[in-house]
């Protein structure tokens, strides 16, 4: 394989990305003519996309990089803390593809092994059968009631802190739907007044957050017990711990603050 042109790197260990250490304390993904980390024999390079006019190309280990003057892993979460927001896409991106081509290695029709013809495409050589990267729907929901919104602790998060409502889109149901059932199945309550807010990749392992703003029509909060862990209305000025900047349903949340303010 021919690595003389300047590519991005984003090497990754499962959900760890390889960083390269600046003199100046930073972080960046690694950048040059060829890989920071040997390729293992039989390994997909993947070609991901173009990032700051550059080539970005992705490839996975079978074994973690261990911290190093040069080099150190560091979970594709935790590295929305250290890089620009596009190189964060980037990664996000390339995780995504890395977690496809790992999932798609035999065809789901016949079992046969799959060949890749492009980027995000595969194809069976025996039945024809052909697959790309699937993305995982899920809608975020903002209720509001009089000067409160509805924030819960779901029993999966990995930490302590509360979010908004969420939940996955189901076959032959619109956002919309969506948005009013999972509402109702997790704590019991009713909605009007949806509107869009926006949309964010998601890329643990492959998703995509769709965040709606509503208005509470109705209901006493009740818990789905296997679900969530706690579910309240909360004021501006009695707010509990809210997740990180990175996500979508933060940025919700810190509108309604800005709203609030107003």
């Amino acid at each position: 394989m021919n690595h003389t042109a300047q590519s991005w790197w984003c090497v990754f260990y499962k959900d760890q990305l390889l960083l390269e250490k600046k003199r100046n304390g930073t972080f960046a993904i690694p950048y040059g003519e060829i890989p920071p980390i040997t390729i293992e024999k039989q390994t997909t390079v993947h070609d991901i996309t173009i990032l700051e006019g550059e080539n970005c190309k992705a490839y996975s280990l079978s074994f973690p990089v261990e911290e190093s003057d040069q080099y150190v892993m560091i979970g594709l979460r935790a590295s929305y803390e250290h890089l620009p927001l596009s190189h964060y896409q980037t990664a996000g991106k390339a995780h995504e593809i890395l977690y496809w081509d790992r999932n798609s290695r035999f065809c789901s029709a016949c079992g046969t092994p799959m060949e890749q013809k492009e980027a995000i495409m595969k194809r069976c050589p025996k039945c024809g059968q052909e697959v790309y990267p699937a993305i995982s729907t899920a809608i975020l929901v903002l209720v509001r009631k009089e000067d409160s919104l509805l924030l819960v602790h779901a029993h999966n998060f990995k930490g302590t802190f509360n979010s908004l409502v969420a939940g996955f889109l189901e076959t032959g149901e619109t956002l919309e739907e969506c948005v009013v059932r999972e509402v109702k199945e997790e704590t019991g309550l009713d909605v009007k007044n949806i509107t869009y807010f926006g949309n964010q990749p998601w890329p643990y392992p492959s998703g995509l957050m769709v965040g709606f703003i509503t208005d509470y029509a109705g209901g006493e909060i009740r818990l789905q017990d296997e679900e969530l862990s706690a579910g309240d209305f909360y004021t501006r000025d009695n707010l509990p711990e809210l997740p990180r900047k990175l996500s979508l349903a933060r940025k919700m949340i810190d509108w309604w603050i800005e709203c609030s303010n107003q």
